[in-house]
This record gives C-alpha cells, sequence and structure tokens, in this order.
C-alpha cells in the first residue's frame, strides 16, 4: 500500500510539474470549464438577489391579513370596515388605544427603466399612519415622510435608482392626481424598496376605488401571538379572510421566479457542460498521447497501472479547479451587487434587486468543474493505463 502511495504521488507529481510545457492545449479545457462556471454562477446569482430581496422584507412579527382565497395583494379586497374590525382582533400590538395595523391599498402604474427607458409596472401602495410603526425597518433616507391628506408620496431607494421620475422634488402624474416626491426610504434591502407609499385614502380618490383596501399588516404582540390573531379573524362571522406570517408570504411569493431562474441556469449549464467535457477529454488525450513514452517507461520501470489512472485524473482535476476558481471569480467580480430589476409574477410588478454571488454558489461552481473535470479525464486516463508497453517504447 505505501509503495502505491509513493508511486502515485511521484507520477502525479511529474504530471502537475510538466503542465506549463503544454500550457496552449490545456488552456482549452480551462477556459470552456471557466465559462460554464461563469454562466451557471451568475445566472443563479440572479435567483440569490431575488430570493434575498423577498426574505428580508418579512417579519414574524408580522401577519397579513388579505381576502380568503387571494393568492396575492392584488387578488385581495377588504372593505373599510371589515379592516376595523380586524383592528379589534386580539394579539395585535397597541400604542395605547390604537392598533398597530396598517388597512393597504396596492395599484400599479408604468413608469420608464432608466436604463432602457422601457416601460415597467412599478407598484404605488397606500398606506396609513401606523405604517411607520409596523414597519419600523423602513427610514427615511432623504427628505421627509410624506404628509397624510396631501398628494406627496415616497418612493424606495432601489424605485428612485431603476425608474425615471422618483428624485426628490419631481412631480409624477398618475390615476387623477399630480404627486409630488418629497422622500426616499429604505427598507433594508426589502421588496418595499422598490415601491411608492402614498395616503391610502388620497390613493382612493385618485383611483376610485371608494372605502376599499386590499390588505391589513398588523403588528402582533409577539411572535407567538400569531395563532390568537388568526384563529379569532378566521372564526369571525363577519369576516372571510385568511392570515399569514409576513415571513411565509414572501417566501413563498418568491418560490416560482427562484425556481425558473434555477432550471434555466443548471440547463444551459449542462449544455454548455457537454461542450467543456469533451474540450477536457481532447486536453487529456493530448497529453496522454505526448507523454505516451513517458508513462511506458514508468509502467516499464515497476509503476502500476493505478497510479498512472490516478495521475491522469489528477491532472484533469487541477485543469478542471483552476477553470471553476476562475469563473468564479470572474463571475463575483462582474456581477456580485449588480442592481436590476424583473417581473414578480404573482402581483405583476417590478421588484428591484441586486445580483448576489455567494460562497455557496462559488462552491457549487467549483464542484461542477470538478465533475467536468473528472468526466472529461476519465476515458484518457484508462487509455493511458491501457498503453502496450513494447509499441510506445518503440517511439524512443
Amino acid at each position: 500500500m505505501m509503495q502505491w502511495f509513493a508511486q502515485t504521488v511521484a507520477v502525479t507529481a511529474l504530471n502537475l510539474r510538466t503542465l506549463p510545457q503544454r500550457l496552449s492545449s490545456s488552456a482549452v479545457a480551462v477556459i470552456g470549464i471557466a465559462g460554464v462556471v461563469l454562466v451557471l454562477v451568475s445566472v443563479l446569482s440572479i435567483g440569490a438577489g431575488f430570493t434575498s430581496v423577498m426574505r428580508d422584507s418579512g417579519s414574524p412579527s408580522r401577519a397579513l391579513v388579505m381576502r380568503s382565497g387571494a393568492d396575492s395583494e392584488m387578488t385581495s379586497g377588504l372593505s373599510g370596515p371589515e379592516t376595523d374590525i380586524i383592528k379589534q382582533a386580539p394579539g395585535l400590538r397597541r400604542d395605547g388605544q390604537t392598533a398597530l395595523a396598517s388597512a393597504e391599498l396596492y395599484v400599479i402604474i408604468d413608469l420608464p427603466k432608466k436604463s432602457t427607458g422601457t416601460p415597467a409596472n412599478v407598484p404605488m401602495r397606500g398606506i396609513e399612519p401606523a405604517t411607520w410603526p409596523v414597519r419600523s425597518d423602513v427610514t427615511i433616507v432623504e427628505g421627509r415622510a410624506p404628509q397624510f391628506g396631501t398628494n406627496e408620496i415616497v418612493v424606495g431607494r432601489a424605485a428612485s435608482g431603476q425608474f425615471s421620475g422618483l428624485s426628490l422634488g419631481s412631480e409624477l402624474v398618475s390615476g387623477q392626481n399630480t404627486w409630488k416626491v418629497v422622500g426616499i426610504f429604505d427598507a433594508a434591502g426589502g421588496i418595499a424598496d422598490t415601491e411608492i407609499w402614498c395616503d391610502a385614502r388620497v390613493l382612493q380618490g385618485a383611483y376610485r376605488r371608494g372605502n376599499t383596501f386590499q390588505l391589513v399588516l398588523a403588528q402582533l404582540d409577539s411572535v407567538e401571538s400569531f395563532d390568537t390573531f388568526r384563529d379569532w379573524l378566521t372564526s369571525n362571522p363577519q369576516l372571510n379572510v385568511q392570515v399569514t406570517r409576513e415571513t411565509e408570504y414572501y417566501a413563498q411569493k418568491s418560490q416560482a421566479l427562484s425556481a425558473l431562474i434555477r432550471g434555466l441556469g443548471f440547463g444551459i449549464a449542462a449544455l454548455m457542460g457537454i461542450g467543456a467535457v469533451f474540450g477536457a477529454i481532447l486536453t487529456m488525450y493530448t497529453a496522454v498521447s505526448t507523454r505516451s513514452r513517458e508513462i511506458a517507461t514508468l509502467r516499464a520501470l515497476g509503476f502500476n497501472t493505478t497510479s498512472v489512472v490516478v495521475s491522469v485524473l489528477a491532472e484533469s482535476l487541477a485543469l478542471a479547479a483552476l477553470g471553476g476558481i476562475a469563473g468564479g471569480v470572474i463571475a463575483y467580480l462582474a456581477f456580485n451587487g449588480y442592481q436590476t430589476s424583473t417581473m414578480n409574477f404573482q402581483t405583476f410588478s417590478q421588484v428591484a434587486f441586486a445580483f448576489r454571488v455567494t460562497p455557496d454558489l462559488l462552491g457549487l461552481g467549483l464542484f461542477y468543474a470538478l465533475v467536468m473535470g473528472l468526466i472529461g479525464g476519465l476515458l484518457p486516463a484508462i487509455r493511458a493505463a491501457r498503453l502496450p508497453i513494447p509499441s510506445a517504447l518503440r517511439e524512443l
């Protein structure tokens, strides 16, 4: 066993030391694998960024109340009297006699993207004064909060950066109103960063919605009081509502697009991987062919075939690792933190987010590179082990 180990180490070290002499042929495999890893990691970073925004949007101590059967805010509807009943539920946090719950209205407006000028669906949310203590993670970073009863609006930091007409002090015509941007807020990377906020009552009038809302966002007494809050509302004969933790709601809304992006990323990587594997196979066949005399000499000196197989596979894996690392580094430098927006198909509105090249994605890219290297080096390794010693030595 010790002899086999010593032989394997010696042959593998010899292979790796001679890599610079085969730099041009080895570069084919490295570049091919790097390209596959670059595409895989960059595509999956879109899903990671989108999922991060959705996950960071919720709090387990907040609950969403919508009409029973609604799958999103867009399909929900609550009357003003129903929202008043919801605010009486036990389990709500209160500031004196005031329930920390905000009845909210949700509409979609068209605004051009700054990058392309193409129109995009941007969410505009009507809020109540209770929104500010309920959404304690939201802070005004420029300007000030809007005055209720006026046409003043505040916009999320991401919305201001992605869409035209939302800079501080600008005016926006939508519905039957002209709105003035008086502030920009930061929602700690959550989905609200892509939204426009205004007084819900003013928004009702601008879009002729009457005394209706689409949801109630409630701050619970504690995480544990959710069941009390939900059971009281769902058993109340005056209401027909469903209650969901905010974290669960946004996690569910991210699943469809995240699954689509993962499927697309792995599909493209699989197709490109086939080409990269063939490149690795050709590279390793060339390496075995140019070193056939060395391999035959080693076997004639008593080196066993498994040591030769392991050495060729080690060379292939080393090239794959170089490609995987290069692809991951390029993906991180080129895409990590890149700001963009995409359609949330649950609400048909834009969500702004940043690409996230995470350590898990880099690890996945490296693993995929090593798998391609292993597959690409297997057949050439077997060929090296089966080289006829007499005919190979006659080439000396």
